[in-house]
């Protein structure tokens, strides 16, 4: 009975160097699809860590069912818990508040991973680099290399609620970013210029400064209009009123909007700065990473009297490509070069003069080349890391990594594209791989997991823009009223 009840309820770069045409990796290219779905030969990683931090004691509160979940009924000896068991106990009310807690919902809905079941939103003809969702969910933007932005409207069945062509393109588009309230998108290049699209206005094509106005916002204090620098990596602020942006001469911007300027500069690292973000919504704190091999902890109430970073979180044996905070201004994750993600606190930085660089031993280019066999067993003397998570490839371009949503996981697992055509799925308290997405031809750039719903969307430089969605998602009714889009599960789970 409450298993039919459950159904029917749930059921309501250095970007890399090559031509920009499409061209499919041969190496990375497993040439048959019926290989498409979870990967289910392959064996999980094996737990590399168990982690004993607190962060594990969070993730776990987050997403561990309530303690009588266990309970039948009052008095009989506990057992295991499974989701037929925690309907029976909302429904006897065990918990005493009538109801599921936001744990228990993340407990039910994070065993529901996206995949086995992909899907083909669109396909190009050049390589995709850039998939994310609205902080809603209701619209996706994919950024292609040939010019496109591509604004899907989610709920409407992924119609294309804006078709963008970009203006003062090199090489590709190498990120964007959805205001808060969802009716603008900034979209950065390899320029100092990065340009705003209003993504509400009613025609469907945008051509820059053609059929629409595309705004742009200099970064670069000469005006020159050069290409001085490009920028990596562009985020909002989480009130909307500030850009941040990471760019390849070495330095972090941060763009008023209503002042229409830029506010700040600071000569962050030695190298490329590949990934800035926000570390929570006051704005205080930036995250950066750079292919100085560092992530750098920025605190802006105290950084004009010192003009130096918070921290530096110290680790990585090769450039970090993607960072990504938790969201509560203490925890972060960061991709690496050296083939390995790394959760990180920032309560164990060090200071700038702590910080000495690891010589390699070894040459090797990672546009490339393969990375060195050997090298994927060194570990930094000075390693500062709270666990480090391997199995994917982060070869021949800027490869994203991201917590999972805190709204119907918990923030339990870390997931990343990866140079082998697939996504990876990681535990974060256990570092186990628990799932292993394979559909795409070539290296996997971006993935984004959609914020409410287990579904997950992830581009290829095959061209494919893919969705993964776990069994009968994908008959669930799409609601129009962004409003009620969190009561969905609330109200069920």
């Amino acid at each position: 009975m409450f298993s039919r009840v459950w159904r029917r309820r749930l059921a309501t770069d250095s970007m890399g160097y090559a031509l920009s045409r499409l061209e499919i990796d041969s190496e990375c290219s497993d040439g048959d699809a019926s290989n498409s779905g979870v990967d289910e030969n392959s064996s999980p990683n094996e737990p590399t860590n168990i982690l004993d931090h607190d962060v594990a004691q969070l993730t776990k509160l987050r997403s561990a069912p309530h303690e009588n979940s266990g309970d039948i009924f009052p008095g009989k000896r506990r057992s295991s818990v499974n989701t037929v068991k925690m309907l029976a106990g909302r429904e006897c009310n065990y918990s005493g508040r009538g109801r599921f807690s936001a744990a228990d919902r993340c407990h039910v809905l994070n065993k529901y991973l996206p995949g086995k079941y992909p899907s083909l939103v669109d396909r190009m003809t050049t390589r995709a680099y850039v998939s994310q969702f609205s902080a809603d969910g209701s619209l996706c933007v994919v950024a292609f290399q040939g010019s496109h932005i591509k604004v899907y409207n989610v709920d409407r069945g992924w119609e294309v609620q804006k078709n963008i062509l970009a203006k003062s393109l090199r090489w590709t588009v190498t990120d964007t970013s959805f205001s808060p309230d969802q009716t603008h998108l900034v979209y950065a290049t390899m320029s100092p210029v990065v340009h705003i699209v209003n993504i509400t206005s009613g025609a469907t094509d945008s051509r820059a400064n053609i059929t629409e106005i595309h705004d742009g916002l200099e970064f670069s204090r000469d005006n020159g209009g050069g290409y001085s620098f490009g920028i990596f990596s562009v985020k909002f602020s989480t009130n909307g009123q500030e850009l941040v942006a990471g760019s390849s001469d070495d330095a972090i911007y941060v763009y008023d909007l209503a002042a229409n300027k830029l506010s700040l500069r600071i000569d962050a690292h030695t190298s490329d700065v590949n990934t800035v973000s926000f570390a929570d919504e006051s704005g205080n704190l930036i995250y950066s990473g750079s292919d100085d091999n560092l992530c750098k902890v920025w605190d802006r109430r105290c950084f004009k009297p010192k003009g130096k970073p918070a921290g530096i979180l110290i680790g990585h044996l090769e450039g970090v490509t993607y960072l990504d905070s938790r969201g509560d201004g203490r925890y972060l994750i960061s991709n690496g070069k050296d083939q390995t993600i790394k959760l990180w606190d920032i309560r164990k930085m060090s200071s700038s003069s702590n910080c000495k660089p690891v010589l390699r031993k070894y040459e090797w280019d990672y546009r490339w080349m393969d990375y060195p066999h050997p090298a994927k067993n060194f570990k930094h003397p000075s390693d500062q890391s709270v666990a480090t998570y391997k199995g994917h490839s982060v070869l021949r371009t800027l490869i994203r990594c991201y917590f999972s949503p805190a709204h119907s996981t918990g923030q339990k697992y870390i997931y990343t594209g990866s140079h082998d055509s697939c996504v990876f799925i990681y535990d974060v308290v256990s570092g186990t791989q628990v799932a292993k997405l394979q559909h795409h031809k070539s290296t996997v750039r971006d993935c984004n997991w959609h914020p409410y719903y287990p579904m997950l969307v992830s581009t290829g430089w095959d061209g494919d823009v893919v969705k993964w969605e776990f069994p009968g998602n994908e008959e669930a009714p799409a609601p129009l009223i962004k409003e009620r889009r969190m009561e969905r599960y609330r109200g069920i789970i």
